[in-house]
């Protein structure tokens, strides 16, 4: 029998790399039963980083689903990646959590990890809780850190917890809420409850009544009664915290050390009690709006996968939701984005790499299946004739590119087949052949995030990746007004070609008036497809060119504009105006006036100043004070303009215009100069001229570079 929803609870893991998330799952597992020993990341034995990647660096790269039984409970737990380069693992996590539960390192403090976790917590509305880690490391400083957490996060971030005698000797916690001291035998485990010392009274009960009041704030019924009696009972509590919790009105905060084993069992409690079921939370939002509420007793089952891998001997791996209805092995389900049916052969609860199989899933529990044939990270399986898709999981925007050096043709094919199965399994990789730039490009979340998947196309399929810098997707553009005629003739026995066109270029901007001294026919706009625009005049008075060859003297203007004269990049925003010409009643065709108009357009682009654009982003860089120097000398380097700097919170932001061409690897670079405490977003913004002296640099590299291939 599977799990009734108000039974379930599912939390999810997060914080800065090192806090300590894996090795607190493992304390977890040890004190429900889960697991007979402790396992240890140093050892490569932790439940968690199971992956051979994982051991051999020694810090998690994946999200891993595992789950224990506490009291009434089943507490689904998803551990995520600590570093940023791995945040879709961390955002998928989130989408299925119904609890988010912050791990902070207490010798280090929030981190910059720890503030994107939060932002991720605040955007999708979790309840959460902060687990302070590692309070028996010697530079452990509760106090510190909590009052880092206020005041980056606010006061709704409440101590119902803290530690005596942190650092080495630590082996003691005070609850604020149960008003009770736990003291721990050296070994970990299960505490002893004393009476708080009365050196301790006073604090623990300032710190109790402040959560007694924060629980009577959210319900009416409460309130009164606590202003009649100044308390409530221990059932009035739990009422009050559980809405507060749920509301995101309170964030508590629990202490421990989870390599000795220390405050697990209590937190793994509280969560059972006070932390919402699936059916607690708001029912999911779905594509196009509605919601669907979680109710394993809907007759319309709805799952939604959150996550998928690929193993060896195994095939594809989903991990899912199941929002509404039960799950059983046989059913057929239908997939709603793809509109074919998937059969559910097998259904596992998750143990790390270990899976057990399961009779059933009911709505708000998670679980594993294998070998489903078309269905994929975001989609939405459920009972044929159901029209509700769950809505999607919006993943960042890619911070990093790199250009892919291509091997071998065979091996280019398998590369590329590799490629695909991991942006498959993470939607943060995003895969393309750019015909403009002629070159395969990755674009990731960081140089991690590319280095691993290096990693695995090497040791997983036996290929040799490496990166190179990508090409930049420069414009090509006109500065002034330059006419210009070609006339293409050849004669080789047989039929000749001839065509002659006369033509007119100009920068084209929306509202300008036709073009001096000739008289216009018919105009054509065209969208290109790289950005930008051709004006595309017809001026021809009298029939020197018919009417029947306009297509082919476009077609070969736009021939050029795909590769422009300066440095064979896309040219944008130009006015083409033919305004004469002749051809021939038996020597004129298609090709003639398509060469002829290729040739005019190439001759007249030089003569028309001509101006090579770079495109420019918006980056936005948050950091320290201390650090700050050391950016904005770094950005100074990259032709950066500063155009803005502000406070945000404890950050310093700073708002710069740089070129594409000056922040390849930028993610590392900031990492290195900042130990990894500063973050930034980037975006593009507008194409603008580059100086004569690169433009020359640019031209002269794409001569030696036409040389060569001609060589």
């Amino acid at each position: 029998m599977g799990f009734d929803t108000k039974d379930i609870r599912n939390v999810v893991l997060m914080g800065h790399s090192g806090c300590g998330k894996t090795s607190f799952a493992e304390t977890m597992l040890f004190e429900s039963g889960a697991i007979s020993r402790m396992g240890s990341i140093a050892e490569g034995t932790s439940t968690s980083d199971f992956s051979t990647l994982e051991k051999e660096r020694g810090t998690s790269i994946f999200s891993t689903l595992m789950h224990v039984k506490w009291k009434n409970s089943k507490i689904n737990i998803i551990d995520t990646p600590g570093y940023d380069d791995f945040v879709g693992d961390v955002i998928s996590a989130m989408k299925v959590a119904d609890t988010g539960v912050i791990i902070i390192n207490a010798a280090h403090g929030v981190e910059v990890g720890t503030e994107l976790i939060w932002e991720y917590m605040q955007a999708f509305k979790t309840p959460g809780m902060i687990v302070m880690n590692q309070l028996d490391h010697e530079k452990a400083d509760f106090d510190k850190t909590l009052e880092q957490a206020q005041a980056r996060f606010g006061h709704k971030i409440m101590a119902f917890q803290y530690p005596i005698n942190q650092g080495t000797g630590f082996n003691s916690i005070i609850d604020a809420l149960r008003m009770v001291m736990y003291e721990f035998p050296a070994t970990g485990g299960k505490p002893v409850k004393k009476e708080i010392p009365a050196s301790e009274m006073d604090k623990a009960m300032a710190l109790h009544n402040a959560l007694v009041e924060a629980a009577a704030e959210n319900e009416e019924g409460l309130m009164e009664k606590f202003f009649e009696s100044g308390t409530l009972t221990e059932d009035e509590l739990s009422k009050g915290l559980t809405i507060a919790l749920a509301n995101q009105q309170i964030f508590p905060v629990f202490c421990c050390s989870s390599t000795k084993n220390m405050g697990s069992g209590r937190i793994m409690g509280f969560i059972n009690d006070i932390c919402p079921s699936p059916a607690d939370r708001p029912a999911a939002e779905l594509e196009g709006g509605g919601s669907l509420a979680c109710d394993s007793k809907n007759s319309q089952t709805t799952a939604f996968i959150y996550k998928t891998m690929s193993e060896p001997q195994v095939g594809m791996v989903s991990y899912f939701k199941v929002y509404a209805g039960t799950v059983k092995p046989g059913d057929e389900l239908y997939n709603m984005d793809h509109q074919v049916a998937e059969r559910v052969n097998q259904l596992f609860v998750a143990e790390g790499k270990n899976r057990v199989s399961v009779d059933e899933l009911r709505a708000g529990d998670i679980g594993v299946t294998v070998k489903l044939k078309d269905s994929h990270t975001n989609d939405t399986l459920a009972t044929k004739g159901t029209t509700k898709k769950i809505e999607k999981i919006h993943f960042p925007e890619p911070r990093i590119t790199a250009a892919v050096v291509p091997p071998s043709k065979s091996d280019m094919e398998k590369l590329m087949k590799a490629l695909h199965q991991i942006q498959e399994e993470d939607p943060t990789l995003l895969v393309e052949q750019n015909a403009q730039l002629k070159q395969t490009i990755i674009h990731g979340q960081g140089q991690l995030h590319l280095d691993i998947i290096k990693y695995r196309i090497e040791k997983l399929n036996g290929l040799v990746m490496e990166f190179e810098k990508p090409r930049i997707p420069y414009r090509e553009t006109i500065t002034k007004k330059a006419d210009e005629m070609y006339r293409h003739k050849k004669q080789s026995g047989g039929a000749g070609q001839f065509a002659e066109v006369h033509m007119r270029i100009e920068p084209y901007f929306e509202g300008m008036g036709d073009p001096e001294g000739l008289t216009v026919r018919s105009r054509e706009y065209e969208d290109l497809d790289w950005g930008g625009k051709l004006a595309f005049y017809w001026c021809i008075v009298g029939g020197s060119i018919d009417a029947k060859y306009i297509n082919a003297i476009k077609k070969g203007i736009m021939q050029k504009m795909t590769e422009g004269p300066l440095t064979g990049s896309c040219c944008q925003n130009i006015r083409v105006s033919i305004f004469d010409g002749k051809m021939h009643s038996v020597d004129s065709n298609d090709m003639a006036f398509m060469l002829a108009s290729t040739n005019a357009f190439k001759t007249a682009f030089r003569n028309a100043a001509p101006q090579l654009l770079e495109p420019i982003y918006e980056l936005t860089v948050l950091c320290a004070d201390t650090v700050m120097g050391d950016v904005m000398g770094d950005l100074q380097t990259r032709r950066a303009m500063i155009v803005g700097m502000d406070s945000d919170g404890h950050y310093q932001k700073i708002i710069a215009k740089v070129p594409l061409a000056e922040l390849y690897q930028y993610s590392s670079t900031l990492r290195s100069l900042t130990q990894g405490k500063a973050k930034f977003t980037q975006k593009f913004i507008e194409y603008m001229p580059v100086t004569p002296d690169i433009q020359a640099k640019l031209i002269e590299h794409h001569k030696e570079e036409l040389e060569e291939s001609h060589s």
